[in-house]
């Protein structure tokens, strides 16, 4: 395990080179946050008002659970894998005596760890500036069941991003335009980190229940406000979980593909 604390000590410091990288990412966050703020503010200006189930109070606990739960599962470093594939230097990590994807899982957790830190600053400093109301959790099993599907939802993410990145061992020229498509575009959108999913037309929200992108964001939160509880919570955790083992399997399937036309380019 020392190795791997290593490993996360130096992911902390490389978080700081790019000063710049992180401020920038840091900032579009909490642009974000202030913009669907004032969004969904104004819809639910009207006192009472309740829309697609959600009332002020929850709605504007939503958008600032986003950057919490973001802060959490979208932070992270795998997408590097892209490069290091594309310019060769995949060789140089394979050689090391470190399992690479918990080489990389150790990266992600230290780029998370510095971000919710970052994240709860900025949260509890735009908490003070805007005041708005907040719907505070108290059932235990709820808060219980909020944690599994964050943890899942970690997992999740790091798999796709995988996934992604191992395009880059049949079109390495095309690996970030894929990941800015699928990460940036799709994920987005898909996950509920724009807008709680339950707004869109019933037969398209239901397909996307079966998917993962579902348990990205969307349904851990829904989980904290207790709008998804009981059975039904228990339901998607399961089918979550599914979808970890899924992707797994076709992570491991799609790598060993990957290294057999691994021709190291640039080295």
């Amino acid at each position: 395990m020392s190795k791997y604390s290593q490993v996360f000590k130096i992911s902390l410091q490389d978080e700081f080179v790019y000063r710049l990288n992180f401020v920038l990412w840091r900032l579009r966050n909490v642009f974000s946050i202030f913009l669907v703020f004032f969004l969904w503010d104004s819809i639910f200006s009207v006192q009472d008002r309740v829309i697609f189930g959600y009332d002020r109070v929850k709605i504007l606990t939503y958008i600032f659970a986003l950057m919490f739960v973001k802060a959490i599962v979208f932070a992270s470093k795998t997408m590097d894998v892209t490069g290091e594939i594309a310019r060769g230097d995949l060789s140089n990590s394979l050689l090391k005596p470190l399992d690479y994807f918990k080489y990389w899982l150790t990266r992600d957790v230290a780029s998370k760890t510095l971000n919710l830190s970052f994240a709860l600053v900025e949260t509890t400093l735009l908490f003070l500036i805007l005041k708005p109301p907040f719907f505070l959790q108290n059932n235990l099993i709820s808060i219980l069941l909020f944690i599994v599907s964050l943890l899942i939802a970690v997992a999740l993410y790091f798999l796709i991003l995988f996934i992604v990145s191992s395009s880059a061992f049949w079109v390495p020229e095309m690996g970030w335009a894929i990941h800015f498509i699928i990460t940036i575009v799709i994920l987005e959108f898909l996950s509920g980190s724009l807008f709680p999913l339950d707004v869109l037309p019933k037969p398209i929200f239901s397909i996307l229940s079966f998917t993962p992108f579902y348990y990205l964001i969307f349904f851990p939160i829904e989980v904290y406000l207790g709008k998804i509880s009981g059975g039904e919570a228990v339901r998607g955790i399961l089918i979550s979980f599914v979808w970890v083992v899924i992707l797994y399997l076709l992570m491991r399937s799609i790598w060993q593909k990957g290294l057999k036309v691994y021709q190291a380019y640039g080295r």
